[in-house]
């Protein structure tokens, strides 16, 4: 199965939800703490102490939308064929298309100063484009925090001696034995 673009841009934002995270608490003005809570929100006398609230809120939920989307996407994939595992080697992912973002986003990017988001946007953009043509989409650090795993495997199918290997993605320990997968790009996706 080959990702489509958009659902390349699912999981590909969906891996940025902790980088929003950093951008909101960068845009948050915490000096507006201080004042007495107001509520309802009037024009003139109450304020969102955020600097660009329609940004810093809109790329939060995005992105927390394309996250949950993708968790449950890998939840609901219902492998069908059949394999025998021989071995599984785990493999560190390359994680440097994702620690970049992290380490720019320190460098006094704001929603509110328009040339530097838009380069921010460009670069992002660029990274996804490499991950998305490199077949390397679905590796990511937030799979890799709620416990994904990849893995360099050496399998054969059912009533075959033939051994073939491949990445594979699964959730936890991988070890040699039965299982059934899913190919998605060049990344078999391995469950029980």
């Amino acid at each position: 199965m080959e990702f489509r673009i958009g659902t390349a841009a699912i999981v590909f934002l969906g891996s940025y939800f902790p980088l929003s995270l950093i951008l909101f608490a960068q845009n948050f003005q915490y000096p507006m703490l201080s004042r007495q809570f107001c509520w309802p929100l009037r024009q003139g006398q109450c304020e969102i102490p955020l600097g660009a609230p329609i940004f810093s809120i809109s790329m939060v939920a995005l992105t927390l939308f394309c996250l949950i989307v993708t968790i449950f996407s890998l939840k609901i994939i219902k492998p069908t064929q059949d394999i025998e595992v021989v071995s599984a080697k785990y493999i560190p992912t390359d994680l440097m298309n994702y620690t970049l973002p992290y380490i720019v986003s320190f460098m006094s990017i704001e929603y509110s100063d328009t040339g530097k988001f838009v380069g921010f946007v460009v670069f992002l953009l660029w990274i996804f484009w490499v991950s998305h043509r490199s077949g390397q989409i679905i590796l990511n650090p937030v799979l890799i925090a709620l416990s994904w795993r990849m893995y360099e495997v050496e399998y054969k199918f059912p009533g075959s001696d033939a051994k073939h290997s491949g990445k594979a993605l699964a959730h936890g320990h991988l070890t040699a034995g039965p299982f059934k997968q899913s190919l998605v790009q060049a990344i078999q996706i391995i469950k029980p």
